[in-house]
This record gives C-alpha cells, structure tokens and sequence, in this order.
C-alpha cells in the first residue's frame, strides 16, 4: 500500500491544491491512499472550499480511498466553540459541513503505523488504542518524541514542524529518527502543505515535493536544505 499523507491545511485552499498535484495522478493506481490528517479549517480564508475539496474527492473515489481524520479544529466547529469561518454560524449553509466533520475518524492504523491528528497515549505501549482520550487523539500538546512501541510508528500534524525543530525557518518533514514523523509545515505562514509518502512494502518514508521524492532523515540543525 502507498499512502499519501497531509494535514492542517487551514483553509489555505492554494496550497492544498498545489499539494493535490503531487498525488492525484497516482490515485487512480490500486493500493494507493490519500490520507488527510485533519485541521482543514480556520486561519485560513477558504475553510468552505478546503472541505468542499475533499468531499469530492471522497465522492469521486471513496472514503477508503481519501480517508479523512478529525483534527482540534473540526472537533471546536462540532462543539460550536469556533464557527467554521470563526465569524459567524450560518444553519443553512453550515449543517452538512458539521455533520461531516461528526463522523470523521480520530485516527487510521495500517499494521504499525499510526496516522493520527494530534498523538496517542504512548505510557500505554500496546494497550494505546483503549487509553487514548478524544482529546489526546485530536489535541496532544506538546508532542512526544522518541521511541514509542516496539516497531510502531506515529505519523501526525498538530504541532508545526519549526516548533519540534526549534528552527522558525524550517517547515519541512520532521523525524525524530525513532518513531515519530511530523507533517505540519504552518500552512498559513509557510503557503505550502507537506506532503508525506509511505510505502508499506517498503516500510520507507517520503518527501514529495514538485523536484520529486526523497527519503525523509532524521532532522539535523544546520542539515536541512
């Protein structure tokens, strides 16, 4: 199976659609999977065609095709603590995005990897799927590095990438180099979403960007390109 992965898009519906050239002309392959890993909405100012986006693509191949995932963001529009455009709550227009958002899954596991929006509760090694809290799923703060489980991988969004890399400048692809990989390039700031590529047969790890594809290394102050 190859994944491809996102997330936190932030309503910057430019850089998602640079993003989605990358992928959709390998989504027609079998075995292959975009995997979007919430935070669609908010800061930016296009939410409604983010979502609108990626409900056709879910119409045109299938929810286990384009699997969608709740981020914090989502799970604030469901509880009405922020409206989807963070201004006003318009019923009419905004009901099916909300019943949507409901139903999106906390998080998509393919043997050992754990593709998920915030974290899981990693003290619970094998047993995390059961220990693991809504809130931890869709709102880990701050993020854990370092070994997790036996072989398991965690892929998520959340935290920005420059944050984990201490680096203001750096938005690319962080590995920890033990378990954890981290796509959030701060959309809103960096204009582009990362796009992760996992191939499984491989149990190998990808940049993808226009130049093409690249093992993603462990991050290194001062190795970055």
């Amino acid at each position: 199976m190859i994944y491809y992965c996102m997330s936190d898009i932030h309503g910057c519906i430019g850089a998602f659609e640079n993003a989605l050239e990358l992928v959709l002309p390998q989504l027609d392959k079998p075995d292959t999977k975009l995997i979007l890993l919430g935070d669609y909405i908010h800061q930016g100012e296009d939410s409604y065609a983010v979502l609108d986006r990626i409900m056709s693509l879910q119409k045109e191949y299938g929810c286990e095709k384009v699997i969608a995932l709740m981020g914090n963001h989502e799970a604030f529009a469901c509880q009405n603590e922020w409206y989807i455009n963070d201004y006003y709550f318009d019923d009419s227009k905004d009901k099916p995005y909300i019943e949507w958002m409901k139903k999106l899954r906390l998080f998509h596991r393919d043997g050992n990897t754990i593709f998920v929006h915030a974290g899981v509760e990693e003290d619970a090694l094998d047993l995390w799927e059961f220990a693991t809290s809504f809130q931890t799923f869709v709102m880990k703060h701050p993020a854990k590095m370092g070994h997790f489980y036996k072989d398991f991988i965690i892929v998520a969004g959340h935290v920005h990438t420059s944050t984990l890399a201490g680096d203001k400048n750096f938005n690319e692809i962080y590995f920890d180099g033990q378990s954890h990989y981290c796509i959030d390039a701060d959309t809103l700031k960096s204009k582009k979403v990362n796009v992760l590529k996992f191939d499984t047969s491989k149990q190998k790890y990808y940049t993808v960007t226009p130049k093409g594809e690249k093992i993603v290394k462990p991050y290194e102050r001062g190795t970055e390109e």
